[in-house]
């Protein structure tokens, strides 16, 4: 029998310290570990824990300090121990502030060993009470909070706590908030996806059931996405769905990059660029952080141009004509067909126009 592992995510500690807590009293027959990267000494640390207390304590060197090293070097082998021990029914696994779930969940999918013993289900996104507008869609980055992963870690809060919300099966405030917060967060999660307000409403049945369906999950947090989206119902919260079968013109994205990424919101979506036509190329943004790169390959699929906007308050009205004024017209190419000037982020071209 496969072990039920309910994973906590989150950018705040003493947010993601109250699910766990919460998670760990509510889930009967639950072992809790919790893994903390210390960036500076380049030291994992893994503390086990249940109801009768701690069980194991450890401290791992790290060669690189950073996710794809702890998952590696311990995550995946604790989390395999523990399932296959046999004295408990469920693991509570509080991952480093800042680490993504998805990483975990991919490797869970294709590791066909690791499957027979442990499973995914469910999500915890664990966002602050404190002020989580702010968290999603201001200028700070990881490091300004002293909560890098890494030492080069330069992600923004609001890129990856967004991540997190839209890659989550529950997001679980630590607290009351207003509803703008609630309803922000509601905006940007899968549908259908419960959002509980200070601990209220884990439901320990329902979390180590079969909430987490990764293919479900994937196909929300695909960048190339083209479903349409629900109705935002909560007022003072707001979204632009801009779409066109059009590419990108190279030059006047580079100019102007700002002009769609810049500015207290939620971007994110794919585009394409008549220099890589048959690439998908990625848009990933929050609070004037912005990541472009290259996500795959098109296949059959007809290229299209899709980002996708959230915030608060009212839509900047510059926005929609920005996006129309980045298309390019019929017989635009930009540049030549051997370098269009984004090699920095997405390589060299490797197909002609």
């Amino acid at each position: 029998m496969r072990v039920p592992a309910v994973l906590v995510a989150g950018v705040d500690p003493d947010a993601m310290a109250s699910a766990m807590v919460g998670l760990q009293f509510d889930l009967p027959g639950a072992v809790a570990v919790r893994h903390h990267i210390d960036v500076e000494r380049g030291v994992l640390t893994r503390t086990v824990s249940d109801l009768t207390g701690v069980v194991e304590s450890h401290e791992t060197l790290l060669e690189h300090a950073c996710v794809s090293c702890a998952i590696r070097e311990d995550i995946l082998p604790t989390l395999e121990r523990l399932a296959r021990d046999g004295r408990w029914q469920s693991i509570v696994a509080h991952l480093p502030v800042g680490a993504e779930a998805a990483h975990l969940c991919s490797v869970l999918t294709w590791d066909t060993r690791l499957a027979r013993f442990l499973r995914v289900s469910a999500v915890v996104a664990a966002v602050s009470s404190r002020h989580p507008v702010r968290d999603l869609l201001g200028d700070d980055l990881l490091a300004d909070r002293g909560r890098q992963c890494s030492h080069d870690d330069r992600r923004g809060v609001g890129e990856v706590l967004a991540a997190m919300v839209e890659y989550a099966d529950v997001v679980a405030f630590d607290d009351a908030v207003d509803p703008v917060a609630a309803g922000l967060v509601a905006a940007l999660a899968r549908p259908g996806v419960a959002v509980v307000q200070g601990g209220h409403g884990l439901d320990g049945a329902t979390l180590t059931g079969r909430l987490h369906q990764h293919a479900r999950t994937d196909a929300w947090t695909d960048p190339a996405r083209s479903d349409a989206l629900p109705d935002i119902t909560t007022e003072g919260v707001w979204r632009l769905d801009l779409q066109s079968t059009r590419a990108f013109h190279p030059e006047r994205l580079l100019e102007s990059l700002e002009s769609l990424g810049s500015g207290a919101h939620r971007s994110r979506g794919c585009f394409w660029l008549p220099t890589r036509p048959g690439r998908i190329l990625e848009w990933d943004g929050a609070g004037g952080q912005l990541s472009i790169g290259d996500h795959g390959a098109w296949g059959r699929r007809t290229p299209f141009t899709r980002v996708v906007l959230t915030g608060v308050g009212a839509a900047p009205a510059h926005l929609r004509p920005s996006f129309e004024a980045l298309l390019a017209v019929p017989g635009e190419t930009g540049r030549s067909a051997t370098e269009d000037g984004f090699e920095p982020w997405l390589g060299p071209i490797r197909e002609v126009a």
